[in-house]
């Protein structure tokens, strides 16, 4: 498995870096978080005008045709420069569902319509990526009723479109479009630990929406969102790459001006071991990452991705913690202060370590994996 990035991939990383420093430096940040909206509207535009959105998506929805090396690149340095955009919620975890539609003749005018368009829709995925336990359409003549909670749902204060999962009459489990401006549709915006990125709790209550709003059904759906959740695990693990690299760049940074007796404390070896210790874990976690993107484009859609993206996850996550963490305490006594970036990175850190299941969550999916399969098949996977 070669990870080497290509020519092309080394482009879309170079400029994604050149960009982001311009657009959004960490005083933009923390205007954007201090801000009512929270989001920064003008970079959202930006991104969307220069196709970002559609980096993966197939040439005949109007995207890019690349693949999932590539957005893990730009995720990446979302998270590095802790952009203020739903670029996770509204592009890496709606892209497995909008390269499903593009395959069919009925769902391509969705994605054309949807995709690159600057709205911002969001799955009504739970905090864990499962699926919401209660929510039911009931039929009224040729019109669907949808009632249900969908908690926690990430960007959903931004969103202008939702894509709810509910349980249809049939029993089977429906993907419906709903307008986040629909009659009976409640959107509560939740207080976050991190402030660069939204949350909200959404409720519908008798919403009527026609049968063109099933954009998917059955099985299908079912497969799909297994695959969506490990798909958008391994973004929001690169993301924490990001993260966890910006928290030590700021470590050693501020090592190298502060001084104690007389020399840069960065000279002294005891922090020396501490920041090798946290880049041993960036380069793991990246190497995973990138490892499980590869997989991702390679093997073909019927590979179960769950031990990839749970390897990615972990190291990710722990990658992310450990480094905030340590850029904190390298900081001395400042690291504390809000007037010091350390802890914005330490809140993102925090929030996505509880996004798409925790550490611990994957590590006992797996484990169950390895105890209920037979050893031929777990190392085929592997």
């Amino acid at each position: 498995m070669d990870l080497s990035l290509n020519d092309e991939q080394k482009m879309i990383a170079e400029s994604a870096v050149v960009f982001l420093q311009e657009k959004s430096t960490t005083a933009q940040v923390r205007k954007m978080a201090e801000s009512e909206d929270g989001m920064d509207r003008g970079l959202w535009q930006e991104v969307v005008d220069m196709g970002w959105c559609g980096v993966a998506l197939p040439e005949v929805a109007g995207g890019m045709g690349l693949g999932w090396r590539e957005l893990v690149l730009l995720q990446e340095q979302m998270g590095y420069h802790l952009a203020c955009v739903p670029f996770f919620d509204a592009v890496i975890a709606l892209t497995p569902l909008w390269q499903s539609l593009s395959q069919t003749e009925q769902g391509l005018p969705v994605v054309e319509r949807l995709a690159q368009s600057g709205q911002i829709c969001v799955l009504g995925m739970t905090v864990r990526g499962d699926l919401p336990a209660a929510a039911v359409v009931k039929a009224d003549g040729d019109a669907l009723v949808l009632n249900g909670q969908w908690n926690q749902v990430g960007s959903g204060a931004h969103a202008d479109v939702f894509l709810l999962p509910a349980t249809l009459p049939c029993g089977s489990l429906g993907l419906l479009e709903v307008d986040a401006r629909a009659e009976g549709l409640k959107v509560q915006a939740l207080q976050t630990v991190d402030a660069t990125r939204s949350s909200a709790d959404v409720s519908a209550v008798d919403v009527r929406l026609t049968g063109a709003a099933l954009l998917m059904h059955g099985d299908a759906l079912s497969k799909l969102w297994a695959q969506t959740r490990n798909l958008a695990a391994i973004g929001l693990a690169a993301e924490q790459v990001g993260v966890a690299e910006r928290a030590l760049d700021l470590a050693v940074d501020y090592t190298k001006e502060r001084e104690q007796f007389g020399k840069a404390v960065g000279s002294f070896q005891g922090v020396k071991h501490r920041a090798a210790q946290m880049l041993v874990k960036v380069e793991t976690a990246r190497s995973a990452v990138y490892a499980a993107a590869f997989i991702a484009d390679t093997a073909g859609d019927a590979t179960d991705l769950t031990y990839f993206a749970a390897q990615a996850r972990t190291d990710a996550t722990e990658a992310a913690l450990f480094s905030t963490r340590e850029s904190i305490q390298l900081h001395g006594g400042v690291g504390f202060t809000w007037e010091f970036d350390p802890h914005l990175f330490f809140r993102r850190a925090q929030a996505s370590s509880q996004r798409m299941g925790t550490v611990e969550q994957w590590r006992e999916q797996v484990a169950a994996r390895l105890l209920d399969e037979p050893f031929e098949s777990v190392a085929e996977a592997a």
